[in-house]
């Protein structure tokens, strides 16, 4: 039996609750952490990015958070998994909640998709999620804890240059389903996120204009969200108040999935 699944030592009935946070040095990620951390919280932050982790943590400790815990790992290697998952076990003594948020966005047509590219998406996308939450799992039985999964709105509908992308966080989607009847019966709850057009430093480095306006027009709302709004809804399916929730995939999209064919034309 290996350190990540061996069978976890009792934590203390009064110790404070937990989270593990993949893809936690920026964006949803981090915000989702520093969530949890204002809510008393502690909570192990995973990343691959050594630079990016560490000024994240530091940032974190700066505001009075002392109970951050920065691990580098890639979540696409299994020997790293397995390490990261004994390393927060050291560290937080129990598991109560995983997010499973580390993901890469590579977009491009299907026919410059290379099987390099292809591979390059799943493995840190769904490889990263199965991984960590089977190694994680016997942990979550032992707290009765929950899983949240990040997907994507690209998940609920396709679009242009997504081939690689859109049909990784399907699969996400449809892996929380699974999660959620397997693992129902040990009390664990598994559920899913799928963000809409979200206002990161990132998505705003690479949308043009252009493309804020066609997003501005296509949402109901008329606005990107903000990594706020994703993580106060990662932090509440991870709370008691979500307590009989599982097996769910909520868009925090601002409408945007639930427009359909959504012609802004057809709605002046």
């Amino acid at each position: 039996m290996t350190d990540a699944a061996a069978a976890p030592a009792a934590a203390p009935l009064n110790a404070p609750l937990t989270a593990v946070v993949t893809g936690a040095a920026r964006g949803i990620g981090l915000a989702s952490a520093a969530t949890f951390l204002g809510e008393g919280r502690r909570v192990a932050l995973v990343d691959r990015d050594a630079d990016a982790l560490a000024e994240a943590a530091a940032a974190l400790r700066a505001r009075g958070f002392d109970g951050a815990v920065p691990i580098i790992a890639d979540v696409s290697d299994p020997a790293q998994v397995a390490r990261m998952t004994a390393e927060a076990l050291a560290a937080l003594g129990r598991v109560d909640a995983l997010v499973n948020n580390a993901g890469v966005a590579d977009f491009g047509p299907i026919e410059q998709t290379g099987f390099d590219r292809w591979r390059r998406v799943m493995e840190t996308n769904l490889d990263g999620v199965f991984l960590c939450t089977q190694a994680m799992t016997p942990h979550l039985k032992a707290a009765k804890g929950c899983i949240v999964n990040i997907a994507s709105i690209s998940g609920l509908r396709a679009s242009t240059l997504r081939v690689a992308y859109g049909t990784s966080k399907a699969a996400v989607i449809q892996l929380t389903q699974q999660q959620a009847v397997e693992l129902g019966e040990f009390g664990i709850r598994a559920n899913c996120v799928a963000p809409g057009p979200v206002r990161t430093k990132l998505a705003m480095a690479v949308h043009t204009q252009d493309i804020i306006d066609a997003y501005h027009d296509a949402i109901p709302l008329n606005r990107y969200g903000s990594e706020q709004e994703l993580a106060n809804v990662i932090c509440f399916l991870c709370s008691d108040k979500a307590s009989y929730v599982t097996g769910q995939t909520l868009a925090v999209d601002g409408g945007f999935e639930a427009t359909g064919v959504g012609l802004p034309a057809l709605r002046k």
